[in-house]
């Protein structure tokens, strides 16, 4: 059966590229979260050709029959394995404010926003540089827009930097990837990272090395109020709550 053309990401997955043949949406969302929960798993494991969809119904604890009536295919499940954590770095950026409007405070809760994701789905991550090339073209297609799409959340704040005058001039489209590589590398080399850093010193320490290469001297300011700022926050004692 020919796949739904796929032109452009919208805002959010539109999940009827993929075909069902269930058409209660809320059950089709949960059905494919345990479904695709099961794929990531394996597919990260024993590799996207090794396994095959009746693996993945038994590790889902479902029957394969059950498995095609929410995906006609393993590539479909493999899309919305990926998808789903396209989907979650989106919607977490999008909520990630940090304080008010300050640039370089947004930034960083972008950074961090898009490094805890990874850190809470590692092997989707991963999956992601390992399998996408056994999508169709079209489903590749939809992938980098989405890629895309989100991170332009990472790449307005980068530019809310330049304009205030706290970043000097450079390109915004390679920072963004450079701030987007270092979130991935946690989990494309946790086994090593994780024995000298937590997921807080891992997003400290790659947040200090880009403002200090790109911090003017207003920014360096600014950096070192929003440092102090941090320092403060953190130091604050957790208050129990009554009852």
């Amino acid at each position: 059966m020919k796949k739904k053309p796929v032109s452009a990401a919208p805002r959010s997955f539109d999940a009827t590229v993929v075909k069902s043949q269930v058409t209660d949406v809320a059950l089709v969302q949960r059905r494919r979260e345990q479904i695709v929960a099961a794929a990531v798993e394996l597919f990260s494991v024993q590799g996207f050709y090794r396994t095959t969809m009746q693996e993945i119904a038994r590790k889902a604890g479902v029957s394969t029959g059950l498995i095609y009536q929410y995906a006609e295919t393993k590539e479909d499940v493999l899309l919305l394995g990926l998808m789903f954590v396209m989907e979650r770095f989106r919607r977490e950026l999008e909520s990630s404010r940090g304080e008010g409007t300050e640039p370089l405070s947004r930034l960083y809760a972008a950074l961090d926003t898009y490094c805890r994701v990874v850190d809470r789905h590692p092997e989707a991550t991963v999956l992601a540089y390992r399998s996408t090339m056994s999508l169709p073209r079209e489903y590749r297609e939809y992938i980098k827009q989405a890629e895309l799409a989100t991170n332009e959340l990472i790449a307005e704040r980068i530019r809310a930097c330049i304009e205030a005058g706290l970043f000097r001039d450079a390109k915004v489209e390679l920072l963004t990837y450079r701030l987007v590589l270092h979130a991935h590398g946690w989990s494309l080399k946790h086994w090593r990272l994780s024995e000298f850093a937590t997921i807080d010193e891992y997003v400290d320490e790659g947040f200090d090395f880009f403002v200090h290469a790109l911090a003017t001297r207003k920014g360096k300011s600014q950096y070192a109020r929003f440092r102090a700022s941090r320092a403060k926050q953190l130091s604050k004692p957790v208050r129990k709550a009554a009852g």
